[in-house]
């Protein structure tokens, strides 16, 4: 008894709860999606009664989840939403694997349910031996799902006094989720759906389809004497470069986490997620290892924390973590910027380079509060133009800004050019949005920046229409019959004609774009120049290319074919077969 007693204690819910709500924790990026497919399901189960599903006809209602190309993120996905259901939606819910039930889906599924809605250790053995001696026949199971519902409802006194007469009693749908269904046999998955079709009087059966390519792939499994039994809806989930974007938003464009990565480290592991496997989950163990290693491999990472928490640190520096900061690189040309007798002490008094050393971490806080607000701006201005000269996506404005001025760059000057061409309503908006964004930041001189940027939003929406300048054909010629020639030849003189005065709009928005441009100036220099930024920042490329996380990796994805060596650019699914052969320890470090 006393092992049956330790054995049954196994199945207490209260613990499995919790687990839940940890995972559900992780995968908050398809959250909204989840959302709505436990609303749909909702909707065709839990809120009909046994009489609506009587009536209804044999059409099953199925959610068609859209989930992109990044297959390995699906496991975490499906894990969150199997959780989500059982706790606010359902008991009955099943998810199949299509290597795991080739030809036994019914079985799998009649297991899995079987051992699922019981909540009393002796009615769990009871099914359990009810389990071993009942056939895998969908009538069994319909046996099997009266009696447990009928038992959830004698247990819950509370939730049925709660409930009319015409809601008792009240059918919990039976979920099935097929992880993915590209995968399973069609005629499999055929016989499946028609022998349920049969039984959604007595069953109210719910079914979800993880797609990875498009809708298009039900029609292409299924025929449409099949396909036709089932209520389709379909449901989006975040693309993975969305995921990506979270990601960075999250973890690398904030501020408050300390931790930061160069712009090499980020071109490997967003190289790596674009070009070999659009995996967020080994995004983020890449992150991981980076911080793993920075905090292992630098000595001064002591440093890389909180402020308050990095100033006393400071303050009981060791002898040897000193000497460790006068070697690093911007110290060194920090120092070589001060004056003769600061040099002196900056390179023999201690306890002034614990002084030194607070000012300058301080500074470097600064810089990051900073940064990523006016980097958001530049953003939200330069997204939307023609051939996005700063890049589509932040990432990229990050990198380009992280790693030399960017005001240097002939892709900025193109960008500042086109800026300076923007009509008022679409200036007025994009500065809309910089203001937003501002409105965020917490500090002075972004807040500074916030009224200096909404005095020139009013400016410009009380600013009158000026059409002096801006009209080059006269309103004779517009009513006038002409050619081509006659018309350039006109346009051509009165362009020779024009003054070269703007008139108040256009001096405006100079004003405008200058400002701006002395933002970009000012918060986003590179990160090397700050002093002491080794602290915070971990540059060792090299070693996350050598690591096996990614070597072996990419070595898998060589011997499929799907990635050649000499290539940084994405090659979809159109690459040839290779004839692979193991490389070189010169043609491995060519590559690395």
């Amino acid at each position: 008894r006393l092992i049956d007693g330790v054995f049954q204690g196994c199945f207490v819910f209260k613990s499995a709860s919790k687990k839940r709500k940890r995972q559900l924790g992780v995968d908050q990026l398809n959250k909204k999606v989840l959302d709505s497919l436990a609303e749909f399901i909702k909707k065709h189960g839990l809120g009909c009664s046994s009489d609506v599903w009587r009536q209804r006809a044999s059409e099953i209602p199925t959610a068609a989840l859209m989930l992109g190309v990044n297959v390995p993120d699906h496991a975490m996905t499906f894990r969150s939403l199997c959780n989500l259901l059982q706790d606010s939606v359902t008991p009955f819910v099943v998810s199949v694997h299509a290597k795991e039930c080739a030809g036994l889906l019914i079985q799998k599924v009649l297991e899995q349910l079987m051992g699922s809605g019981v909540s009393v250790d002796e009615e769990k053995e009871d099914d359990t031996a009810l389990l071993q001696r009942t056939p895998c026949t969908i009538s069994a199971l319909c046996q099997w799902y009266k009696t447990v519902t009928k038992k959830c409802i004698q247990v819950s006194p509370e939730r049925k006094e709660n409930l009319t007469n015409n809601d008792l009693p009240q059918s919990l749908p039976v979920v099935v989720i097929f992880k993915d269904f590209e995968a399973f046999n069609s005629q499999v998955l055929q016989d499946f759906i028609l022998i349920c079709s049969r039984y959604t009087q007595e069953l109210p059966f719910v079914f979800i389809f993880g797609i990875a390519t498009s809708p298009s792939a039900i029609q292409h499994r299924l025929p449409h004497s099949v396909s036709s039994l089932l209520c389709i809806e379909v449901f989006h989930s975040l693309s993975c470069t969305q995921h990506l974007a979270s990601v960075f938003d999250k973890l690398i464009l904030n501020a408050q986490f300390p931790f930061k990565l160069s712009s090499r480290v980020i071109q490997v592991l967003v190289g790596v997620f674009l070009y070999h496997d659009f995996n967020v989950q080994n995004f983020v163990k890449g992150l991981q290892f980076s911080m793993l290693e920075h905090f292992n491999s630098q000595p001064l990472s002591l440093l890389c924390c909180q402020k308050q928490e990095a100033l006393l640190s400071a303050k009981t520096l060791s002898k040897q973590n000193v000497e460790q900061i006068r070697h690093l690189p911007s110290f060194m040309r920090y120092v070589e910027t001060q004056e003769p007798q600061e040099q002196v002490r900056l390179l023999t008094n201690d306890e002034h380079v614990k002084e030194v050393c607070q000012t300058l971490l301080k500074n470097l806080h600064k810089y990051h509060k900073n940064y990523y607000p006016i980097l958001q701006c530049l953003h939200s201005l330069t997204s939307s133009l023609p051939k996005f000269p700063l890049g589509k996506h932040i990432r990229e404005l990050h990198v380009s800004c992280i790693e030399k001025n960017l005001w240097e760059t002939e892709e900025y000057d193109s960008a500042l050019q086109l800026l300076r061409i923007l009509a008022k309503d679409e200036l007025v908006a994009a500065l809309r949005k910089c203001a937003e964004t501002l409105k965020s930041a917490n500090t002075k001189r972004m807040q500074n920046a916030l009224q200096q940027l909404e005095d020139f939003i009013g400016r410009l929406e009380t600013l009158e229409e000026d059409s002096s300048g801006n009209g080059v054909i006269s309103a004779k010629m517009e009513y006038q019959k002409t050619d081509l020639f006659q018309l350039q030849k006109t346009l051509l003189e009165k362009e020779s004609r024009r003054t070269k005065r703007m008139n108040s709009f256009e001096v405006l928005r100079s004003q405008v774009m200058d400002f701006i441009d002395s933002l970009v100036r000012e918060y986003l220099t590179p990160a090397e120049f700050q002093p002491l930024n080794e602290v915070c920042y971990y540059s060792s490329s090299g070693v996350l290319r050598h690591h096996p996380f990614y070597y072996l990796k990419e070595s898998r994805k060589k011997k499929k074919g799907i990635y050649h060596p000499q290539s940084r650019k994405p090659r979809g699914n159109t690459l040839p077969k290779l004839k692979h052969k193991p490389p070189t320890k010169s043609q491995q470090k060519l590559f690395l």
